[in-house]
């Protein structure tokens, strides 16, 4: 009876685990991230993204050495126990390349956190990046940090080919078969920033800063970033 009463409380937790990752992350959880393009809108116009095969090779380098690969170490370390939200919060901001991307990120996280206030919220500073008020939420509501950064990753891509479906414009199921292909560069950067500190946070991912500095005086703009 104690193996099976611990076992249904384990699932519970899971459950619940799992139904507000798909929540919060959710494209329909008003955050506002349909407005933005991290870059994609300016890389489309230059003729870096033309077709399914380049946006699958854009997107893992962004993936590998870009933005996503500090929003989860600093998802992870907002996550933790006792976190110094300050300090992470203060980093995340600072270590925005261009006016656009820091916008990208903060009106994001302040959307998020005002959204969240359905559930328990912690207390965090204003203003907040996005990864770090969704690890902060996270760690807060116990739910695994691996699980919330791989989910992280995943919204963060699939907002982008959505982006990329619209701006090209690509097929559907063209856009489907880059989040396939992307599937593993995500558990990639996943493992990767386990055990990174916030001394790793930096990206090389050059040309996707530069599309994120010169979207801002781009002529035509459909997105924000």
């Amino acid at each position: 009876m104690t193996t099976t009463s611990m076992t249904e409380g384990s699932a519970t937790a899971t459950s619940h685990a799992i139904i507000r990752l798909l929540t919060w992350l959710s494209p329909t959880f008003p955050t506002g991230g349909f407005a933005y393009s991290h870059g994609i809108e300016w890389a489309v116009e230059a003729g870096d993204i033309t077709d399914g095969d380049t946006l699958r090779d854009w997107l893992t380098d962004i993936l590998l050495h870009g933005a996503p690969r500090s929003d989860a170490i600093l998802l992870r370390h907002a996550h933790a126990p006792g976190a110094d939200l300050e300090t992470i919060a203060e980093l995340a901001a600072a270590t925005a390349p261009s006016r656009e991307r820091q916008a990208e990120t903060l009106n994001q996280g302040a959307a998020f956190m005002r959204a969240a206030r359905a559930w328990e919220c912690p207390t965090v500073p204003d203003p907040l990046a996005y990864p770090v008020a969704v690890g902060a939420l996270a760690g807060l509501h116990h739910i695994d940090v691996d699980a919330t950064t791989i989910a992280y990753l995943q919204s963060f891509t699939t907002n982008l080919v959505s982006a990329a479906v619209r701006l090209v414009p690509l097929g559907q199921s063209t856009g489907l078969a880059v989040l396939a292909a992307l599937e593993p560069i995500i558990l990639q950067v996943a493992a990767e920033t386990r055990s990174s500190t916030l001394d790793d946070l930096g990206g090389a991912s050059f040309r996707a800063d530069l599309a994120a500095m010169r979207h801002e005086t781009q002529y035509t703009r459909l997105f924000r970033s």
